[in-house]
């Protein structure tokens, strides 16, 4: 059955990104500290990761069918230049499709009528395979919605001291989760998986 799940990297203090949109070097260092050579479907974005983060990612890479992200990530990457890093199919939550998308060949979608419509649709397109939701505004509406069974935090060991949370302003808050149910520790990050206990 397919899982949805979201994931990012996260400060101690809990911050996915720090005060206007910085202290990214220090959250995705992890990244680029080891020496195990990982590539992705772009050739100038190749990630060096100690064998248990290299571990980490290639088994997030495997089990993703798809992805749901919202306007501002697209907006923020270029749309990955027309394919994810990842090379799964891509559901893009917004208001209005952007102008020049679609486009051929390129494994995006737009959806106008909200997080559950996304989710529906990138369920089809991941086939077996679990769909991923970025962080942020759209985990949040996820998790409000029913629609999160998973939440997996790459914890890094850095006190940004404000920022944008992972989650904040949750309407059904109080969420209990369940876990750790799998932890990893690599050099300058610790992976963890929380499994979402449904209501």
């Amino acid at each position: 059955m397919t899982k949805v799940y979201t994931g990012a990297s996260m400060s101690l203090d809990g911050y996915i990104s720090g005060p206007g949109e910085s202290g990214f070097d220090k959250l995705f260092k992890w990244y680029g500290n080891g020496d195990v050579t990982v590539r992705t479907t772009h050739p100038e974005l190749t990630f060096r990761l100690t064998e248990v983060s290299a571990t980490h990612w290639r088994r997030l890479v495997r089990e993703t069918g798809a992805l749901v992200v919202g306007r501002k990530l697209f907006d923020l990457t270029d749309g990955w230049g027309g394919n994810h890093p990842m090379g799964v199919p891509v559901v893009v939550v917004t208001h209005a499709v952007p102008d020049g998308w679609p486009r051929d060949g390129a494994p995006f979608h737009f959806v106008t009528e909200g997080v559950e419509a996304a989710v529906a649709l990138a369920r089809e397109l991941a086939g077996d395979g679990n769909v991923g939701v970025n962080a942020g505004t759209i985990a949040q509406q996820c998790l409000d919605a029913g629609l999160l069974d998973e939440v997996g935090i790459d914890l890094v060991p850095v006190l940004l001291g404000g920022g944008t949370p992972f989650f904040t302003d949750l309407e059904g808050a109080p969420y209990e989760l369940e876990g750790p149910v799998s932890l990893a520790e690599g050099t300058d990050v610790t992976h963890l998986r929380y499994r979402v206990r449904p209501a």
